[in-house]
């Protein structure tokens, strides 16, 4: 009879004691699920005999009762499963620490009102100065860039003129105005036969019968 009130008596107990395991934070338990999830993918993988559509539905199963078993036999807090609240806020050591820092920073914190700068009024007629005479400076600028260019092209030409060689009637202009002279006579030995161009207008002026007047030389008194 003692023993079967002993018996009685231990059974009475197991069912009072609530062997579901104690866990604080919900969210560290749905992660370990979620590891434990990702190895079981893994077991039916040697199963050639299956149908795929068969190890699919077997694989589901078998995922869903793990969680589930695993969310009935933990407490998150004394609270079920489904009594716990979603979103936790963790408050480990750090993050107080980190709270107290900053708590106590604030305490040391000098409050700065900002002061309204005046404006000074000879600085913005500046400003406005020189906003509205930007365009009309641009324009200058452009002016300026494509008269050098102009310049530019006319230097080139120039410096093609200097360079090129000068011509049969160029050197008989030359040797005309400023007299002969060496370098004249032998780059212009073909064109010796000609008439020099004082010549040709005053007999041009004879066919025209016009007698150019003689210069008159005026001597002064006494020589």
């Amino acid at each position: 009879m003692e023993e079967a009130g002993q018996a009685d008596k231990i059974s009475s107990e197991d069912q009072n004691t609530d062997f579901r395991v104690q866990v604080k934070s919900k969210k560290q338990v749905q992660e370990q699920i979620d590891r434990y999830k990702e190895l079981l993918k893994t077991v039916l993988d040697g199963q050639t005999e299956l149908a795929a559509d068969t190890k699919k539905e077997l694989l589901g199963e078998l995922l869903a009762n793990f969680e589930a078993a695993v969310q009935e036999n933990v407490l998150v807090n004394g609270q079920t499963w489904n009594e716990a609240p979603e979103d936790e806020e963790e408050d480990d050591l750090e993050s107080q620490l980190d709270d107290a820092e900053r708590k106590l920073m604030g305490l040391y914190e000098n409050t700065v009102h900002p002061q309204e700068v005046p404006k000074d009024p000879e600085q913005e007629t500046i400003m406005n100065m020189l906003s509205a005479e930007a365009p009309s400076l641009a324009k200058q600028a452009t002016h300026v860039i494509k008269s050098i260019q102009t310049l530019q092209k006319q230097a080139e030409g120039l410096c093609q003129i200097l360079n090129m060689k000068p011509s049969a009637a160029s050197l008989e202009i030359h040797r005309e105005v400023f007299g002969d002279d060496e370098q004249s006579n032998d780059m212009n030995q073909p064109f010796r036969h000609r008439q020099p161009i004082k010549r040709l207008a005053e007999e041009a002026s004879s066919a025209n019968s016009y007698i150019p007047q003689e210069k008159k030389y005026h001597c002064e008194a006494g020589e």
